[in-house]
């Protein structure tokens, strides 16, 4: 199940509080900052919006 639009518009990095996209990383979506490039999984659909659960991308 897709993540709604109003969904994605609201949520936001609790590291640096900048807005995430949805992307595909590694044959999984996941919720990337724009700014510190953090990326939180989705679980079931479910985004885990959890700093701990979170990992760096690199560039």
């Amino acid at each position: 199940m897709p993540l709604s639009a109003e969904l994605l518009e609201i949520l936001a990095c609790p590291q640096c509080k900048q807005p995430v996209k949805l992307q595909r990383v590694a044959d999984s979506d996941m919720n990337i900052c724009v700014d510190c490039r953090l990326a939180y999984p989705l679980r079931d659909g479910i985004p885990v919006m959890l700093i701990d659960e979170a990992k760096a991308l690199d560039d």
